[in-house]
């Protein structure tokens, strides 16, 4: 108990804890605050029934109602009913901002339009029977008569139209060639039995793959093989490009696949539009589209696959209107307007796409007769050539206004990857007379030989990644196609030797990484880190969505060694797709390589049909199908002629 006369309150206890004990009144600063707050919600009250505006008078919430429904048709979206009377729509999120699908930009604009011109139409019939003097009886007939004119009139256009329409998806049926293809197009069968059969086994992959598409994702950019149905959220998006047909298309045709070549051809004629509102990749509208196109061009000389990629490159000129002439990375289809992305260094464009466009273009300007595609290039080209590059290095980031370097990070892999490939296959391509392309390739290759290339404690060798003066220790799956690079760029170099052993230490690192997963399938990216080596260690780079690098150096170190692990391997990687990735509707990527029952990401890639499954079909092939001395294939696996020797190369 405390003391008297000390002015602290006496304490009781708690749980044995003293606790002061509470008073019985309020203290006067207490008392004005309540008070003042009683008098402040007086106040309140009192204004709010003196001034606020008496409803009694307006309008009911009926008569709101009312209105509202009046005017649905006009400012209210309205599902799309189908026959049975069920909304077509449900479901479905519409955003602002999304030119593609806003329904104020979309929708409302189109009622907006069609209401003004009606109401310009009848302002001028109104005018016209004013000055024509008519009788106000006999005006209603007239009007009527009018009308039932303008409803042959239009009728019959719309006729006309359609007959025009369908002319048209006749004549492109029609196969009208500039060539009938050419050697090494096609063929390559082997002799040895057991290569045979697996060679037919990756055929009937292709086929797995492809009729799961044709049958649940047909016109869709992808699809997803588990739940049967179209992949929205493809590098293309929601809209239906048909990115896997265009993508696949050289493949079916090159496995001799012929219905399914002409079901994809046929779409192609017929279906392929980019008139669309939608921002794609330039880089990946080239590769994958360009690219697809005017390989399958080359492989059989239809006009129609020129036609479209003419087409296609023709909507993405505007993205090349910069003060330095690089490319900017996304462009609208329909209004032309270009931006890049926002992460990538304060609006800088990307090394490996402004890099991987000449092969596609420098093509294009030969079989249309138009230089402009070859001179948007050279363009990119010349510049990169002379600008100044700090350590010898070409940065991945480059701002396309100022000319200027970006973020100072450099790699074989992600973002730098198919610029020094490009490089090198421009020479190959011509013929190996563009010097230019390959003084530039060994000059960028020196740099990344001497800083980048780097041996393992346990002996393994792969290309480090370089960061503002650091070197990361981490190798891309995306860089596992240098090893085909480095090997086909010996032919030509200082040291041949040298170079194809380097081609063979790249192409064990990545199998190493391969092997060391629990399924036989690689990463996205493996470190080398303490005694981690060629293993991913951050979840996030565990993944494999069916990419072909790895599997790309091992096709080249085959054809130019004969090495028969190459095949070994890659027949491993075939029975590791069969087991992991294959599903009831295609092929399917897993999200962690290292657990042994991984779960599938239920997307199949179009690459997968482009590039992964060609290069197992090529490896056990002879080298007659496509051979090196007379194709060059692109980034995307799409394969172009070399000047020169093939004749599919025009000019």
């Amino acid at each position: 108990m405390a003391a008297k006369g000390t002015g602290i309150l006496p304490l009781r206890y708690v749980n044995g804890v003293p606790v002061p004990q509470a008073r019985r009144t309020l203290r006067l600063r207490e008392k004005y605050i309540i008070l003042l707050v009683f008098m402040t919600f007086t106040t309140v009250c009192t204004c709010a029934f003196l001034f606020l505006p008496n409803l009694q008078d307006k309008v009911s919430m009926d008569e709101v109602r009312k209105q509202f429904q009046g005017a649905e048709g006009m400012f209210l979206l309205q599902a799309r009913l189908g026959p049975d009377g069920a909304p077509l729509d449900t479901g479905k999120l519409l955003r602002h901002g999304d030119e593609a699908n806003d329904p104020h930009n979309v929708d409302d604009k189109k009622k907006l339009q069609s209401k003004i011109v009606t109401a310009w139409e009848q302002d001028k019939l109104d005018k016209g029977i004013q000055e024509m003097h008519v009788k106000p009886e006999d005006a209603g007939k007239l009007i009527e008569s009018i009308q039932m004119e303008k409803d042959i009139i239009l009728r019959k256009k719309k006729e006309e139209d359609e007959k025009k329409r369908q002319q048209e998806l006749e004549e492109a049926k029609k196969v009208n060639k500039d060539h009938e293809g050419h050697p090494g197009a096609r063929g390559g069968e082997p002799t040895d039995l057991d290569v045979r059969a697996k060679r037919d086994k990756v055929r009937e992959m292709m086929l797995h793959a492809w009729h799961g598409y044709v049958q649940y994702g047909w016109g869709a950019n992808e699809h997803r093989p588990i739940s049967k149905q179209a992949h929205s959220g493809s590098v293309f998006g929601a809209g239906s490009l048909g990115a896997t047909i265009v993508d696949a298309v050289d493949t079916l045709y090159i496995m001799e696949l012929d219905d399914e070549y002409q079901k994809a051809r046929d779409w192609i004629a017929q279906s392929l539009n980019f008139e669309i509102s939608a921002d794609l990749s330039v880089f990946e509208t080239n590769i994958r589209f360009i690219g697809g196109l005017l390989s399958t061009y080359a492989l059989t000389g239809d006009q129609i696959f020129k036609k479209r990629a003419k087409e296609i490159a023709d909507k993405l000129l505007p993205a090349f209107n910069t003060p330095t002439g690089l490319p900017l990375a996304i462009i609208n289809l329909k209004t032309g307007s270009s931006r890049n992305y926002g992460w990538a260094s304060g609006g800088s464009s990307i090394l490996s796409e402004i890099g991987s466009l000449h092969l596609e273009f420098d093509y294009l300007s030969a079989v249309t007769e138009n230089s402009i595609y070859r001179d948007k290039v050279m363009k990119i080209r010349t510049f990169l050539k002379e600008i100044d590059k700090p350590g010898g290095f070409y940065s991945n980031y480059i701002h396309p206004k100022t000319g200027k370097w970006g973020q100072q990070h450099v790699s074989i892999g992600a973002l730098g990857d198919s610029f020094y490939e490009y490089l090198l296959k421009e020479w190959l391509m011509s013929n190996k007379e563009d010097t230019e392309a390959r003084q530039m390739y060994d000059q960028a290759m020196q740099v990344v030989y001497d800083k980048l290339l780097v041996k393992s404690p346990g002996g393994l060798s792969y290309f480090a990644e370089y960061k503002s003066g650091r070197l990361e220790h981490k190798m891309d799956h995306l860089a596992c196609f240098s090893a085909g690079m480095v090997a086909l760029g010996a032919e030509g170099s200082d040291n041949q030797t040298k170079y194809v052993n380097i081609g063979e230490d790249l192409a064990h690192t990545c199998h190493e990484s391969y092997i060391r997963s629990a399924t036989g399938l690689g990463p996205e990216s493996f470190r080398f880190e303490g005694i981690t080596e060629a293993k991913a260690i951050r979840q996030n780079e565990k993944y494999y969505i069916l990419r072909p690098e790895v599997l790309e150096g091992w096709y080249y170190m085959w054809r130019l060694t004969k090495k028969q692990q190459y095949r070994d391997w890659a027949w491993d990687m075939v029975q590791a797709l069969e087991k992991h990735c294959r599903a009831e509707a295609g092929y399917s990527g897993i999200r962690d390589v290292y657990q042994e029952k991984p779960q599938q990401d239920d997307v199949q890639q179009s690459f997968f049909l482009a590039e992964t499954l060609k290069y197992l079909y090529l490896i056990f092939s002879e080298d007659s199908l496509l051979p090196l001395d007379k194709w060059v294939l692109n980034t995307e696996a799409h394969p172009l002629p070399v000047r020169g020797v093939n004749p599919a190369s025009m000019k």
